[in-house]
């Protein structure tokens, strides 16, 4: 017959009760913080895998550029500088439908919005304007990133409150800044990388190499008038992301011999867009002057000592939208996009489109970078497609 428990051994019992209570329930909440641990760790890297952008498997990636669509307020917003018989109802919805039917046509992989996405000053509310520009693309569940130009923080939002809402969207993969760097000027500076085909030898390098860039709005410097410029401290991130995405392509595995190619998004042209002027080596038009800023920061020479990059693609200057060649790159203009920004009745707004393809392995797999080709799509009845034009090949003087 068990013994009867006085009080010192109910006490004892008691108390190593608690203490087992006690024991199990911390067992119990570190179990739970790893799983939730483990969770997080594995939704992470699911939503890292879903914005890895990668070449299709048919060895093609396209990018779809949209320049200066100064979306104010939707339908209450009236068009510019189109024919009068265009004019009848024509609103913001008129550049949302293009966007629509450009997507329906392309099928981007990407879309990059280069500035003046919003005409902030004709905005009732900046945030409103930038959900409503944006939305297609959202609709769509294309990735997309976007810069600024010189127009989008032209209301009650800052260039750093306009791109602080931009990041916070569905679909984005912009970002306000490099991260890990506190010093450097502007918003919406970042780079992404496009990796090869997945299942390739590839899969795990970037091909494609695309900059970002904000290039500011107006010169905050007294004795300089006109347009921003990119700065120093924005060549130096540019200098050394380059310099580690050209080592990474040229390591093992896959060590290649030659950097990847990148491309470069930003609003405010380049001076050295008149030096593709004067030489009249171009395709597509000159209609406005080139609006570069007063003076040259030496970004240009920066891009050519990189050595990685093959394109520059701007908007601003909606009536230009040429591509020519200059000391190895191609300084392009998209052409203006959106009605409620000037334009040239009887011109169609336009969009620019970029495709590049990969080389074919003799193991019959996917290589590195083989063309990037462009073309333009104009609003049109049939979404005419006009002056293609291969912009790079590895076939080519500087090609991988």
């Amino acid at each position: 017959m068990r013994p009867p428990l006085n009080g010192s051994s109910v006490s004892v019992g008691i108390k190593n009760m608690e203490e087992q209570k006690k024991t199990i329930g911390v067992r119990g909440l570190l179990a739970a913080a790893v799983v939730l641990c483990l969770c997080s760790v594995a939704i992470s890297t699911e939503e890292t895998k879903q914005k890895q952008l990668r070449f299709k498997e048919n060895g093609e990636f396209k990018i779809l550029q949209v320049a200066d669509m100064h979306y104010a307020d939707g339908k209450t917003t009236p068009c510019r500088d189109v024919l009068p018989s265009e004019n009848v109802s024509c609103s913001d919805l008129n550049t949302t439908a293009f966007l629509h039917r450009m997507i329906l046509a392309e099928k981007p992989d990407l879309i990059v919005f280069t500035g003046d996405n919003i005409y902030a000053s004709d905005a009732t509310d900046a945030a409103r304007s930038l959900d409503a520009a944006f939305s297609p693309a959202i609709s769509a569940s294309i990735p997309w990133a976007a810069v600024l130009g010189n127009h989008d923080q032209e209301s009650a939002l800052s260039r750093e409150g306009v791109m602080k809402h931009i990041v916070t969207l569905k679909h984005t993969l912009s970002r306000l800044n490099p991260a890990g760097i506190d010093l450097i000027d502007g918003y919406g500076n970042y780079n992404l990388e496009v990796h090869g085909v997945e299942g390739s030898g590839f899969e795990n390098k970037s091909v494609l190499n695309l900059y970002f860039l904000d290039s500011g709005d107006y010169s905050k410097v007294p004795s300089i008038s006109g347009y921003d410029w990119i700065k120093p401290s924005q060549q130096l991130w540019f200098q050394r992301t380059s310099l580690e995405l050209q080592r990474a392509y040229m390591s093992k595995p896959e060590a290649q011999k030659a950097p990847a190619p990148g491309l470069v998004y930003f609003h405010i042209p380049l001076p050295e867009f008149t030096s593709v002027v004067d030489s009249s080596n171009y395709t597509g038009v000159k209609q406005d002057p080139i609006s570069s800023a007063s003076v040259n920061s030496g970004f240009f020479t920066t891009l050519v000592e990189a050595g990685d990059v093959k394109a520059v693609f701007n908007g601003h200057d909606h009536l230009n939208d040429f591509c020519g060649e200059y000391t190895g790159i191609q300084l392009c203009y998209a052409g203006g996009f959106g009605y409620h920004a000037y334009g040239k009745a009887g011109w169609a707004r336009r969009a620019r489109v970029v495709v590049a393809t990969l080389e074919k392995t003799e193991e019959a797999s996917w290589g590195p970078l083989k063309s990037i080709k462009t073309w333009k799509r104009l609003d049109d009845q049939s979404l005419s497609t006009i002056d293609v034009q291969v912009l790079w090949s590895n076939n080519t003087p500087g090609g991988t």
